[in-house]
């Protein structure tokens, strides 16, 4: 299977410090890429260089037409602010598409994408309402509003309750095949990384491992890349991203 995207030798420096370097990788088309590391290993740098928004060294080489959906890890926006998640959505489509009134077709695509991720009931609902895990799927919903090809997702389950974030991983699991998107996500949680990707960057500043979490990720590489007595225990599910 060939790569929609080639990382080589990746490098990003702020202030002439190198936060991140050495980072070599590749994506391939449907399967799932997760960046595990520790806090301040240049997970969200990685994000930020595959997205344009930072300089960066080495060759990142994209071997389709990238359309990139996002779904970041905090989304800083006043929750008192009295807005439904209707218009929620109707901004970011405004924004991405000229759509500045709430034509019909607009709001019917709307419904669409809340109703695919679970949320269509919280339209009419003030986003400062919604919990945690409702509101991240409204962003999810805004994220494949615009029909990536690939979407990153920042620690999609932050902040979110253990019940919301075992729910929330098959659905992106349901959404990349029903929707045909590559997903690479960020995520903290050893076992959510065991069970749902298909390769897996270890990454704490540089790149120490690349390939299947089943077998990079061992007792070894953990204690390199967290310390001692890091361990998980691997829940068996047919879920897989």
């Amino acid at each position: 299977m060939t790569s929609i995207l080639d990382v080589k030798n990746l490098a990003v420096k702020y202030n002439d410090k190198y936060v991140v370097k050495g980072v070599s990788f590749f994506l391939q088309k449907g399967k799932t890429l997760a960046i595990l590391g520790p806090n301040g290993a240049g997970k969200s740098t990685i994000f930020k260089a595959i997205l344009g928004l930072v300089d960066y060294e080495g060759k990142i080489k994209w071997n389709i037409k990238p359309k990139i959906g996002f779904v970041p890890q905090r989304f800083d926006f006043d929750r008192t602010v009295p807005i439904t998640t209707k218009e929620f959505m109707l901004l970011h489509s405004a924004s991405r598409s000229n759509f500045w009134f709430p034509k019909k077709n607009v709001l019917d695509e709307i419904k669409k994408y809340l109703k695919l991720v679970g949320a269509d009931c919280h339209l009419n609902k003030k986003i400062g309402e919604l919990s945690s895990g409702q509101f991240q799927r409204v962003l999810i919903a805004r994220a494949i509003f615009g029909k990536p090809n690939v979407l990153l997702f920042d620690e999609p389950t932050a902040d979110i309750d253990v019940e919301g974030e075992m729910t929330i991983y098959p659905l992106i699991s349901k959404l990349s095949k029903e929707l045909d998107f590559t997903p690479i996500l960020i995520s903290h949680d050893l076992n959510i990384v065991y069970e749902f990707a298909d390769s897996v960057i270890c990454l704490n500043k540089k790149m120490m491992c690349f390939g299947s979490p089943r077998f990079v990720l061992t007792p070894e590489q953990l204690n390199q890349l967290y310390g001692e007595g890091v361990g998980f225990y691997v829940h068996h599910s047919h879920h897989k991203l």
